[in-house]
């Protein structure tokens, strides 16, 4: 695993199930300032990656905002998935989602 940054947030877990720009740059920052962040995708990935203009398969905007994390694919809809975030959640500072209203609820409500 490569080493993560330092700076004034290192040791300051953030555990990211946001998507599109506003959260994944949000979280961005906070990796820049040396917080473990954990992103977590859907199968399929985050809508970024398949933007127009893509270079290796990737838009540069998804690697722009995805440096200094690291990322796993979790099945939200399924409760082997849920659980998975839920053990996540246990050991991380912070939680950061940008799901619609009321899809937490249909989740189960513990994350």
């Amino acid at each position: 695993m490569a080493e993560l940054a330092s700076g004034p947030l290192s040791g300051v877990r953030i555990l990211d199930l946001s998507t599109m720009i506003s959260g994944p740059f949000a979280t961005m920052l906070l990796g820049d300032q040396g917080a473990d962040v954990i992103k977590v995708e859907a199968p399929g990935g985050d809508y970024v990656r398949a933007g127009g203009n893509r270079v290796g398969g990737l838009h540069a905007t998804f690697h722009n905002n995805n440096r200094n994390k690291r990322s796993i694919t979790v099945d939200l809809k399924e409760q082997a998935g849920v659980d998975v975030i839920k053990r996540l959640a246990a050991t991380s500072d912070v939680f950061i989602q940008n799901f619609r209203p009321g899809v937490v609820d249909r989740l189960g409500g513990g994350l």
